[in-house]
């Protein structure tokens, strides 16, 4: 019994990391030529979310994408994310529609191949120094002056109770947000490291089904910097009550799913016969961890 469910697990893995592959090479020449050119950039993080799309669809579990808020193209957003797994990435980039910035770890942009790709649509940050920390800062604040939405995990890394319990959060996207006067959405992914956990460099992919939550916006318009600790502990707050209370729940699957709706319906939840890629991790060192 314990070989069959051995030469499942394996013959799953291999099928996921095929179909996670199959899309970046296909799709690679015309990113090559698309990341030249400042103004084609929209056209190359398109072609990585249909790359992201395209891998969870065949990776075979069900995916609930559930909306807590209206979604409006002409507005302006900081998501903040709890960070479990490598998955991570691609389901945010699968859920949450435009032409989105991520703030990564700079050992991504040397991934071959795909490291340059993202060098040139993303931001890379070096947590260990203190100048590649502020540049970060700054390329995040001239992303949002070209009407860029970004996405920052707030906890800054996967931490070992990924899923359970999350790291304090960081000051960079709360202090963003007010500087900018924007809001705030918190997003939980409660399942990312019961599919794809991080076992420090190894693989290990394990069916399960996977949610998103897109929280509603906590506006900041009116806030000062006195205000961070505070709005950063409401945001810390909503994550942490949807981890525990999918924690306290067994799901094996998903039913009586709703037909798809645009983000721009309030409470959508879209459900969808689809699969997890396995993502990059990424993460931002934009101010310091709250004692």
């Amino acid at each position: 019994m314990k070989a069959l469910k051995y030469l499942s697990h394996r013959l799953y893995t291999t099928w996921c990391v095929t179909w996670f592959m199959m899309p970046f090479v296909l799709t690679y020449p015309f990113q090559a030529v698309l990341i030249r050119k400042p103004r084609w950039h929209p056209h190359a993080h398109g072609i990585n979310r249909f790359w992201s799309s395209s891998a969870l669809r065949m990776f075979l579990t069900p995916i609930k994408v559930e909306w807590h808020m209206r979604f409006s193209p002409k507005e302006q957003y900081i998501f903040t994310p709890n960070h479990s797994s490598y998955l991570d990435i691609p389901l945010l980039l699968h859920a949450i529609p435009g032409f989105i910035n991520f703030v990564g770890k700079s050992s991504l942009t040397k991934i071959p191949l795909w490291g340059k790709m993202y060098e040139k649509l993303y931001i890379s940050v070096d947590r260990k120094s203190a100048i590649s920390s502020a540049k970060s800062y700054i390329q995040s604040v001239r992303s949002l002056d070209q009407g860029r939405n970004l996405i920052i995990f707030p906890e800054g890394t996967i931490p070992p109770t990924a899923g359970v319990e999350l790291l304090p959060f960081k000051d960079g996207p709360f202090k963003l947000a007010i500087e900018k006067q924007l809001p705030v959405v918190p997003v939980t992914m409660p399942y990312n490291h019961k599919f794809l956990p991080d076992l420090h460099g190894k693989l290990k992919v394990r069916w399960h089904p996977l949610k998103i939550v897109i929280h509603e916006p906590i506006d900041t318009k009116g806030m000062t910097l006195q205000d961070l600790p505070a709005l950063k502990a409401k945001v810390h707050h909503i994550i942490q009550t949807e981890i525990t209370k999918h924690n306290q729940t067994y799901v094996n699957g998903y039913s009586n799913y709703q037909k798809d709706r645009t983000p721009g319906e309030a409470g959508v939840q879209r459900g969808e016969r689809a699969g997890n890629a396995a993502g990059s991790e990424q993460d931002l060192e934009l101010g310091r961890p709250v004692a």
